[in-house]
């Protein structure tokens, strides 16, 4: 299965609140300094910040985080926590007298799932996430997954079951593969990853291999609970500009579209983010060379973002608050 932590250098770090009303938390995602970084958007109720600093033709070339919250729109204010947890450590676009941490945000909706609508998270939970940040030799992998950071109010399948954090990781062989017809081969190189975290709180229902969908048979005839939204982060160690960062995020979408039924509603804030550690250089010259590399980190990226995304299901846990119950989802013990 692996982690979103197998793309060396990304920290993640989880805070989250429970009990007296709470249960909410925050997630954030550390990439070393001059990583790059996009995002896509493709749910119709999404909450973000920050996010148009990611556009390739603004002047901030680089992404330092991102911040992944409860709290909707609320819950914003968290990534402002953990750009003065970056700013501690010297991280950021440089200006006069200091630096600015590039940190996108976005939020799902969980708001009153613990029992009272005003507890949601701010910036001291956004600092506390980012502070908890680890690396893969730091990190306990199970504690990173499950109902922890912004997957602790997470629910899926129109309210019915809890929802939660998940990761997975591809690795991609290097060698020659096939180039286009015509044309030689072009040689990946050694140790390429793509990673991926995913916060599921979808108002669609997990799509297993060869299990038919439980409480996922569409919307129709039935409400969806009104506050819905996939996050993702996928990263890779590829060298990858800001433009191919945002194209890799749109490409990543499919692995959302391939996990959850439905998907991308109007009462969905689905978004998914890309980041480039920028190590390991591709194959950019002739320019088909660069259209295979790219093609093969993008489509381990949707399948990364897919498999994240049921590691999500199945790693959550059952929940009671004054809001009600809501038990895990039915979900094979293996992911395929």
């Amino acid at each position: 299965m692996g982690s979103l932590l197998d793309v060396p250098g990304l920290r993640v770090g989880h805070a989250q609140r429970t009990g007296d009303g709470w249960l909410t938390g925050v997630t954030a995602i550390l990439a070393p300094p001059d990583s790059a970084g996009g995002v896509d958007v493709r749910g119709g109720g999404p909450g973000t910040s920050e996010t148009d600093a990611l556009d390739p033709s603004t002047l901030a070339q680089n992404v330092d985080g991102v911040a992944l919250c409860g709290g909707s729109a609320y819950g914003l204010a968290a990534a402002a926590g953990v750009q003065q947890f970056l700013e501690s450590e010297g991280q950021g676009f440089a200006v006069m007298g200091g630096v600015v941490p590039i940190v996108p945000g976005a939020v799902i909706f969980d708001l009153g799932r613990g029992g009272d609508f005003s507890k949601r998270p701010d910036t001291a939970m956004g600092y506390e996430a980012a502070a908890a940040a680890v690396g893969a030799r730091e990190a306990d992998d199970g504690a990173l997954r499950g109902c922890v950071g912004a997957g602790t109010g997470a629910v899926l399948a129109r309210g019915r079951y809890k929802g939660g954090v998940g990761m997975a990781s591809i690795a991609i062989p290097g060698g020659p593969v096939p180039g286009p017809p015509g044309a030689p081969e072009v040689t990946l190189p050694e140790g390429l990853v793509v990673g991926a975290l995913a916060v599921v709180n979808a108002a669609g229902a997990p799509v297993f291999p060869g299990m038919p969908a439980v409480g996922g048979e569409g919307l129709f005839g039935d409400a969806p609970s009104g506050g819905n939204t996939t996050l993702a982060v996928v990263a890779t160690n590829a060298a990858l500009t800001p433009a191919e960062c945002k194209r890799t995020a749109t490409a990543a979408h499919a692995g959302l579209a391939r996990a959850l039924n439905p998907s991308h509603t109007l009462v969905d804030g689905d978004t998914v983010f890309a980041l480039s550690t920028r190590a390991v250089e591709l194959e950019r010259s002739p320019d088909f060379a660069r259209t295979v590399g790219l093609v093969t980190v993008q489509t381990a990226a949707a399948e990364a973002v897919r498999l994240a995304i049921l590691d999500a299901v199945r790693s959550a846990t059952a929940v009671t608050t004054p809001a009600g119950t809501w038990e895990p989802y039915p979900a094979p013990a293996e992911v395929q």
